[in-house]
């Protein structure tokens, strides 16, 4: 009977260790497309949940779950803040600033939708990423820019963490 119950402690033991949502590797992915008849430019933020409850655990509330039914209000105003603060978006030279439309998650995932209204002409744009890199120092970021018929990507790490692409 006792070597049943050691037995069945290891195997419920290692099903919880192995159900663990821990990653290795720690990359976000963020879109950036142009959006002609509305003139925008729409961003959509691809974050791995864990790593994103770790950085408001951190920075802004150490009581936060994410992906709860009961999740706060206030997870979006954290989003956004650190969002605004981490994620840079310059066109024609100009920095701007823009809208968080809101967030869904799928799966092990959040995805943060953001929007820059009232783009006219492109010549070029620029994007610094930082998202994640003061909290996990092995992140990368990727940034896909599909702009104009062009279409771009580039892997940011902390060392380099800006991006340009012209369309003269």
């Amino acid at each position: 009977m006792k070597s049943i119950y050691i037995i069945l402690t290891f195997l419920v033991g290692s099903i919880l260790i192995s159900s663990n949502t821990k990653h290795d590797y720690y990359v976000s992915v963020t879109n950036i497309e142009y959006a002609k008849e509305q003139k925008s430019i729409q961003i959509i933020s691809q974050v791995f949940i864990d790593d994103f409850e770790t950085l408001i655990r951190e920075r802004y509330d150490e009581t936060i779950t994410l992906a709860q039914a009961d999740e706060p209000e206030i997870v979006d105003e954290y989003m956004k803040r650190y969002l605004e603060d981490k994620l840079k978006v310059s066109i024609n030279k100009k920095a701007y600033n823009f809208n968080f439309i809101g967030k869904e998650y799928k799966d092990d995932i959040v995805y943060c939708y953001l929007e820059i209204e009232n783009i006219g002409d492109i010549k070029s744009i620029s994007v610094i990423n930082r998202i994640l890199f003061d909290v996990l120092p092995d992140q990368q970021n990727i940034v896909r820019l599909k702009l104009l018929g062009k279409n771009k990507s580039f892997l940011l790490i902390p060392d380099k963490d800006n991006c340009m692409l012209n369309f003269n």
